[in-house]
């Protein structure tokens, strides 16, 4: 059992953010926020895929205006990404979203901070206080230690934030490098209570991206470090959401409602076709959602050890398969019968 850094909550609308709340999973469009019907659209398939926060890039005073129709149609908290201009925020904080992300490295007039800030306590939303490493490193040079330098400059705008009475805060520190990344973070959970929005920026194709997202996403909240994520892909989001969960389900964080298929991985002592059977059962699986664990083995060393962990499996070799089901053996199999066996029995549960 994971033991979850303790931070304050905060609320975005009705979705909880540290605390003992459960871990939020995260997306972006990346449509034009101006196109509302297919903004709008993309946020509905990513709903249906539990995505349970979404953020919109807000690059312009035409996009910000944009954001009241956007709320009125979906169903899930509505964040407004600002880099540039704190009229942008202003304005967002208007149309009634739910939250505001600035970012450190692109935003640093001291007053213009405090009208947003201000503002934003009036109404009643958090701030996510969203440092990258691209934009903080650029105006900094490069001879500066960047942990260092997104911790320091991370808590400085908190303190500011505090002074003005203001405690709604969300942190990010987000890097390309996924060891950097694991530092700031990691540093800056032993400095505050403020929960902490975890991500690994400009990771790359979703090939890239779900293995460095696994290690620093994973490998940090495996530590108790982390409130909500986002795994960033390039391209469409929907993938985002599916790799979110999997982390957090392969670290206990999160109950699956998938079927979850385990297989050996193939050797020499294989002695069937292991990876048809096994995508022919991803493919023919019952379309009911719930979690169900599924072993499906390939030969006498793992297989009918793994095959009794799970909820149901099959082991086979040489031609047959035997069926699991919690842990009985149940019947004896011939190969060609393996897959309808195995899937007539996962109806029945």
């Amino acid at each position: 059992m994971i033991k979850r850094r303790r931070t304050r909550q905060i609320l975005v609308d009705s979705v909880g953010v540290g605390g003992d709340a459960p871990i939020p999973v995260q997306s972006m469009t990346n449509t034009h926020t101006n196109d509302i019907e297919a903004t709008v659209e993309q946020i509905h398939e990513l709903e249906a895929l539990k995505c349970q926060i979404i953020r919109v890039a807000v690059p312009d005073i035409n996009t910000v205006k944009c954001l009241s129709e956007i709320k009125k149609r979906i169903n899930i908290p509505l964040v407004a990404d600002i880099h540039f201009g704190h009229n942008l925020a202003i304005e967002a904080i208007k149309q009634g979203v739910d939250k505001i992300r600035i970012n450190p490295g692109n935003m640093k007039k001291k007053d213009k901070l405090e009208e947003i800030v201000r503002l934003a306590k009036n109404k009643g939303i958090p701030i996510r206080i969203g440092v990258n490493s691209g934009s903080i490193r650029s105006n900094n040079g490069h001879d500066v230690d960047l942990v260092e330098l997104m911790v320091n400059t991370t808590l400085r705008y908190c303190e500011h934030f505090e002074s003005l009475g203001f405690k709604d805060i969300v942190i990010s520190l987000k890097a390309s490098d996924v060891q950097k990344t694991m530092e700031a973070y990691r540093s800056v959970a032993k400095q505050c209570d403020y929960p902490l929005h975890l991500g690994i920026t400009a990771a790359g194709s979703p090939n890239d991206a779900i293995i460095k997202s696994a290690i620093g996403i994973g490998g940090l909240l495996s530590e108790g470090i982390g409130d909500t994520l986002r795994v960033s892909f390039t391209g469409p989001p929907h993938q985002e959401i599916e790799a979110g969960y999997k982390i957090l389900v392969a670290l206990g964080l999160s109950e699956s409602t998938d079927a979850e298929i385990i297989s050996c991985p193939t050797c020499g002592r294989c002695e069937i076709d292991l990876l048809h059977i096994v995508e022919e059962v991803k493919r023919r699986l019952p379309s009911q959602k719930r979690s169900v664990q599924i072993a499906v083995m390939g030969c006498i060393v793992n297989g009918p050890g793994e095959a009794m962990e799970a909820d149901i499996g099959i082991a086979g070799g040489k031609g047959v398969g035997f069926l699991f089901k919690k842990g009985e053996k149940i019947k004896k199999v011939s190969e060609s019968e393996m897959v309808s066996t195995l899937l007539e029995e996962i109806k029945t549960i």
